[in-house]
């Protein structure tokens, strides 16, 4: 292969220069979005994250349509009777993770880490969701502002936008992100 000169300097100026492609996930810039899928209620979308209330057993398939390859779940199994909401994911190749809790007494550290963690790490396109996306609101929260390094007022104000209807879910979180900066 014959290089010119032209690209020769080309590639000296990207070795000194570094790569300065963006690595920002799309998430991180996206707007949060208004969007619907079967039955899912109350869904958003942010970039490759999608946030939700609740998801019915006819909405697993069209899921898997729409590309999602997670979907964290934080809904008790004792919310959906008689759905097997894993066995449904699983049938449309989706990876189902759940980490149910239910009320502020629940809302731990623990919970707001395993949340944080999942949203870090699980391939995506990931649908996040409860039963109206007001549970999914504090870990959305937790995460945006100590993962993406969104500020506070935004964070809340995105989280509000898609469900964020429990006060003590926000304090318990404003709290943990406290916590979490001062470490």
């Amino acid at each position: 292969m014959q290089y010119t000169a032209l690209s020769a300097f080309c590639l000296f100026a990207l070795i000194l220069g570094g790569c300065h492609a963006d690595p920002t996930p799309a998430h991180r810039i996206a707007p949060v979005e208004p969007t619907s899928c079967g039955n899912v209620k109350n869904m958003h979308q942010i970039g490759d994250l999608y946030v939700a209330g609740g998801v019915t057993p006819s909405d697993y398939p069209l899921l898997k349509e729409l590309g999602i390859k997670t979907i964290l779940n934080l809904r008790e199994s004792d919310e959906t009777p008689g759905v097997e909401s894993a066995k449904l994911a699983k049938s449309n190749g989706i990876l189902h993770v759940r980490i149910p809790w239910k009320g502020p007494e629940q809302l731990s550290d623990d919970r707001l880490d395993a949340m944080r963690r999942v949203l870090r790490e699980a391939e995506r396109p990931l649908l996040f969701h409860c039963g109206s996306a007001n549970r999914v609101s504090a870990g959305w929260l937790a995460y945006r502002v100590l993962d993406e390094g969104v500020d506070v007022e935004t964070a809340v104000a995105e989280a509000k936008t898609f469900g964020l209807r429990t006060q003590a879910y926000e304090t318990i979180t404003r709290d943990y992100i406290a916590r979490q900066t001062k470490q």
